[in-house]
């Protein structure tokens, strides 16, 4: 027998994609589904949650939940999450490719923003992401060699900050990140399935250790027809 929480889910999973509810519609306060399919509290979230884990819908804090357009993935700014956690949380079909893997120093941008000298080396990682066949992001990662002292061409292919966290037993802090809205480079030309696109979403950030150490400087630069990127505020009194 179906669970109550399932019935729920299954009855808007057909719903949206029958196209009685379309992205940007509202969905019914949770009084409302409590009333509306005589459930608890309990599952009644349980069903929205499982809704949201597989890019149905989108919650946000005070707010009604939206139906979300499934076309464009939704992209976390706000916490630190890697493109592994976000393909796995949304249950998506991805591939990882290395397109370069190499060591630079000197560059007067990176030390301005990893606060290093000039001999500082530092890994210069490129990587294209593809999403159901397409390649949608493209990934520019530069890692201070002091702190990362080997990456493996392998571990590149799967999750870094797995191989960060649990194998090399760094403790990541905080990011600063900017978002923009840039004219495509002939890097995103060459490594993404830009079709007719000439500009690209940009999350541009630098990365610190718990210490505060500045040690991953990332520009990672998304198709702009298949991402959304979410965020949170709260106003201060």
């Amino acid at each position: 027998m179906e669970s109550k929480y399932r019935k729920i889910y299954t009855d808007f999973v057909e719903k949206i994609n029958a196209g009685t509810l379309c992205p940007g519609d509202s969905l019914p306060s949770e009084g409302k589904l409590i009333e509306q399919y005589q459930a608890s509290r309990d599952t009644v979230r349980k069903a929205m949650t499982l809704l949201e884990q597989n890019h149905y819908i989108l919650k946000s804090r005070g707010r009604e939940s939206t139906v979300a357009d499934r076309a464009k993935l939704n992209f976390p700014v706000s916490r630190i999450t890697t493109f592994t956690e976000l393909a796995e949380a949304q249950h998506l079909h991805c591939e990882t490719i290395v397109e370069d893997l190499s060591v630079v120093a000197g560059d007067e941008k990176l030390m301005r923003l990893l606060e290093i000298d000039a001999e500082a080396e530092v890994y210069r990682l490129a990587r294209a992401r593809r999403i159901d066949g397409a390649r949608v992001i493209l990934d520019l990662d530069y890692l201070l060699r002091r702190v990362v002292p080997q990456l493996p061409r392998k571990v590149c292919q799967g999750s870094l900050y797995r191989y960060l966290e649990k194998d090399l037993g760094l403790k990541i802090g905080v990011a600063k990140k900017i978002i923009t809205v840039q004219p495509a480079t002939r890097q995103d030309r060459l490594w993404l399935d830009l079709k007719d696109d000439t500009v690209v979403a940009v999350v541009a950030s630098v990365t610190h250790l718990a210490d505060g150490t500045p040690f991953q400087y990332t520009e990672s630069h998304h198709r702009i027809d298949r991402f959304q990127f979410e965020s949170y505020a709260q106003r201060q009194p």
